[in-house]
């Protein structure tokens, strides 16, 4: 797997350090993950995004738990994450905002066909002003046609990087620096939508359980490779728009995962377990 990105010898005076490393020491063609971080060089270790900021933490797991890095096209879109991207040493998409799962679902079929022999992995990674807003049309009708991606959410619960407007996903009361009375209406169950849309996989983590958040990632891919789309949310709390310290994202999170406003939950439909029980068995030998 390494030999994909194997720097040609005429060009090993000139290539970048940072290159070099990743090539050397990055999780391509291995089995990393999160609890090997730190040991490793990762695919994104400098971002623009503010400090303490829960989604630049949920990308770094995320990226950090998939399966083939070096076979993964992320699709992004318009938002705070689109920021990040451009540091991140994976291929990576940015769609205009709230198309990116028409994007990314043909895409995938346009590498079903270039690469028949070879398992491409498309995830969607956008905010929840893309996927449960302005994007909702285009996300439920790539669940309704089974189309074999992985959609994560970002759910900082805000439109983030435009001044912290409501969202969707804000919760009933929230109030924000553009939603100054208050959020009206109670936060929309994306996971249950998915679901009931027919995604094989679904689940919804927070970054404060990496090796849970890990667990998702992965089987919401594998998944999407065999059975169908699947669907991840993950709590990515901001603290410049809800006003709370940098070094209080991850209590933050943990207070709303104990008064229950923010539930753990996954759902797996029997397909998708009977390939998780497989390659488990075969993995156990």
């Amino acid at each position: 797997m390494r030999n994909l990105f194997q720097v040609s010898a005429a060009f090993e005076d000139i290539m970048p350090a940072e290159y070099k490393s990743l090539i050397e020491n990055g999780p391509f063609g291995g089995d990393k993950g999160v609890t090997d971080l730190g040991t490793f060089k990762e695919l994104l270790e400098e971002h623009p995004l503010c400090a303490g900021c829960g989604l630049a933490l949920s990308l770094r797991l995320i990226l950090a738990s998939l399966p083939n890095p070096e076979h993964t096209i992320i699709v992004g879109s318009t938002g705070c994450s689109a920021l990040a991207f451009p540091q991140a040493a994976v291929h990576n998409i940015h769609s205009l905002f709230g198309n990116q799962n028409a994007v990314a679902s043909g895409l995938k079929r346009a590498l079903s066909l270039r690469f028949p022999d070879v398992v491409k992995d498309v995830v969607v990674i956008a905010g929840d002003g893309a996927t449960a807003d302005i994007g909702l049309d285009m996300v439920m009708h790539s669940w309704f046609r089974q189309e074999r991606i992985t959609t994560i959410m970002l759910d900082n619960e805000a439109y983030a990087n435009t001044g912290g407007q409501e969202s969707g996903m804000s919760q009933e009361g929230a109030v924000l620096n553009m939603a100054p009375k208050g959020k009206n209406f109670s936060k929309i169950s994306v996971p249950e939508l998915a679901w009931a849309s027919g995604c094989a996989y679904v689940a919804a983590v927070t970054p404060a359980n990496p090796r849970k958040l890990q667990s998702a990632v992965r089987r919401g891919i594998l998944a999407a490779r065999e059975t169908g789309s699947s669907y991840i949310q993950v709590y990515s709390p901001c603290p410049t728009n809800y006003k709370f310290k940098p070094n209080q994202t991850i209590e933050k999170v943990k207070s709303r995962e104990k008064d229950g406003t923010y539930q753990v939950r996954e759902y797996i439909s029997d397909e998708a377990q009977l390939l998780f029980d497989r390659l488990e068995e075969v993995k156990n030998g």
